[in-house]
């Protein structure tokens, strides 16, 4: 994988403690928050309140992504888990339109495995189906928001998404992570781009054509 090379003084220097600092902050204020969410996960969706799973962060490398799980644990006769659109409750949909099920990845953030600003964290067997272009996305810690979040979120085709990913990897500057959080904030309140057009989340990302 290439090795990548801050773009400035903010990226090498700045950016890290920066987010370290405002995670740790929307921690402690966001306590309340977080304990109602966690009781009202553990009442309407059972144990474990938290979800976790193996996400790759910057250059590839595994990390235990947290977030509070939004689904039920469904399963059929087989004993295979049902489709996200069966297990995803209402409440589970309201906790995701509202990004509330993210809130545990500031601990990721200030543990060093995520940024506040960067490329969504996806799955790790996602890692062997990028071409080239697209696995520049893992150049730089990913994000707990981005680029693609606030261009169409899961609205949009994963190579849109990989597209507006690599140009964040490309062009990392304070000015343009503080649109991206504002942009966030809009997204989020007009709970837009929640699901894509066939799938209650995203559909699996199998492959690009232009390898």
């Amino acid at each position: 994988m290439k090795k990548h090379i801050p773009h400035g003084p903010y990226e090498k220097f700045i950016k890290r403690p920066v987010d370290f600092l405002l995670s740790l902050f929307a921690l402690i204020v966001l306590s309340p928050v977080l304990l109602v969410t966690a009781v009202l996960v553990r009442v309407k969706l059972g144990s474990p309140v938290l979800f976790t799973q193996d996400r790759p962060g910057r250059d590839g490398k595994v990390f235990k992504l947290y977030k509070f799980r939004s689904m039920t644990d469904k399963r059929d006769e087989k004993g295979e888990l049902l489709p996200d659109e069966i297990r995803l409750t209402a409440f589970g949909r309201k906790l995701r339109s509202t990004s509330l099920d993210e809130l545990p990845e500031l601990v990721n953030i200030i543990k060093g495995d995520m940024a506040i600003v960067g490329p969504r964290p996806l799955l790790v067997r996602y890692l062997e189906r990028y071409n080239a272009h697209q696995a520049r996305r893992h150049e730089v810690r990913p994000g707990f928001t981005g680029l693609a979040q606030v261009h169409g979120r899961n609205a949009i085709s994963w190579e849109e998404k990989f597209d507006w990913d690599v140009k964040y990897v490309d062009n990392v500057t304070f000015l343009g992570d503080v649109k991206i959080i504002l942009g966030t904030v809009g997204v989020v309140l007009g709970k837009k781009g929640i699901s894509s057009e066939t799938n209650a989340t995203m559909e699996e990302f199998m492959g690009s054509d232009n390898k």
